[in-house]
């Protein structure tokens, strides 16, 4: 008898850990993500700004949990473990479970929080979840190929480049953007989540 292929509502789920708590993205959460959102050029390279009115945030938020009932995506907010308030929001999107596949993708955390192991964390819960759960072979990530930041932060993380696909969508200005792709295997999770601790561990250990 042949094993059961998962399905979007095996990715869903509520993660917590130390710094981060990651749960479904909810209407609850829009004042708190509106907050988050004011903290600089956080959209430049996203499809869309979420940052300009609570309006358009609230768009977003509707947009994105009927894409969770209709597209089988699944979007959260990224709260901040110590104040309980959210300073993010990411998602799993593009699922294809029967070929054990997902993006991760939508990322976005305030400013705050750069550099401070909140990104490090979400995706170690993400990818924890995904690998060692849903038993996922791959899980991929794009970006805009001029988003020199989100490229390097990619490679940090531990995923490997795989090539770019040219004029892959078009963007706000009506532009064409070519997306860079990079992705980590199950044959690599080992090594990246290894990583990913150590680097959790060693903020942990900054005064």
């Amino acid at each position: 008898m042949s094993a059961r292929i998962p399905d979007a509502a095996d990715l869903r789920g509520r993660f917590v850990g130390r710094l981060v708590v990651v749960e479904p993205l909810a209407v609850e959460h829009e004042a708190g993500l509106f907050d988050a959102a004011q903290e600089g050029e956080l959209f430049r390279w996203m499809p869309l700004s979420i940052a300009d009115s609570p309006a358009q945030l609230h768009d977003w938020v509707q947009r994105s949990l009927e894409a969770s009932r209709t597209r089988g995506e699944v979007p959260f907010t990224v709260l901040d473990a110590a104040t309980g308030l959210p300073i993010g929001s990411t998602r799993f999107l593009e699922i294809r479970l029967e070929h054990l596949r997902v993006e991760i993708g939508w990322t976005w955390m305030a400013r705050r929080v750069w550099g401070n192991g909140h990104n490090v964390e979400a995706k170690l819960l993400l990818l924890s979840h995904a690998f060692e759960h849903v038993r996922c072979r791959r899980v991929e990530f794009k970006t805009d190929a001029r988003n020199e930041r989100s490229r390097g932060a990619l490679l940090a993380l531990g995923a490997t480049f795989e090539g770019t696909f040219r004029k892959h969508m078009v963007v706000r200005d009506g532009s064409s953007r070519d997306s860079a792709y990079y992705a980590i295997i199950d044959d690599d999770w080992p090594r990246v989540k290894a990583l990913l601790q150590t680097r959790l561990a060693a903020i942990a250990r900054d005064p």
